[in-house]
């Protein structure tokens, strides 16, 4: 559980560090309505470009989403909410390097299961089943086999 210190440091941190700016930006060119969420987040509602395909996602402590403010602060999505937030805290510590930081922790986790998230760093610490995630996933066929280190191959020799 996070206290309200917390909130104001997450707050005044993404503030001074950009990344809250970028968000409002964001919200702002595309024409979402910025809304007071809960513990010093802000919600972006009526986000319509067609990607991220996410109905959440998190720029400073900006949260953008799909659909509406009251739909992500209803109770059955406190999860994804608390979710969201801890990303907020995330660009809180790393200000503007989250961007290329959680793109290449992406890349990784696309490149290793399939998903953008199950490997994913940022996702693994904000929460995988809150975000809608699930917990694990194998790892790639060509990856398994770097992993056992040929193992498999070898046993299959006559």
């Amino acid at each position: 559980m996070t206290t309200p210190r917390r909130h104001l440091a997450r707050t005044v941190l993404t503030a001074a560090n950009g990344t809250t700016g970028a968000g409002l930006l964001l919200a702002l060119i595309t024409r979402t309505r910025v809304r007071r969420g809960r513990d010093g987040v802000l919600i972006a509602e009526g986000w319509r470009l067609p990607v991220p395909p996410a109905s959440c996602f998190t720029i400073g402590s900006v949260i953008i989403t799909r659909r509406s403010a009251e739909w992500l602060l209803a109770e059955e999505r406190a999860a994804l909410l608390a979710h969201e937030s801890r990303h907020a805290g995330q660009y809180a510590v790393l200000g503007p390097l989250f961007f290329p930081a959680y793109w290449v922790a992406c890349g990784w986790s696309y490149a290793t299961t399939g998903s953008w998230g199950v490997r994913n760093w940022f996702e693994r610490h904000a929460g995988l089943l809150d975000g809608g995630y699930p917990e694990e996933l194998p790892l790639r066929p060509w990856l398994r086999r770097i992993w056992s280190g040929g193992r498999n191959a070898q046993r299959l020799r006559p």
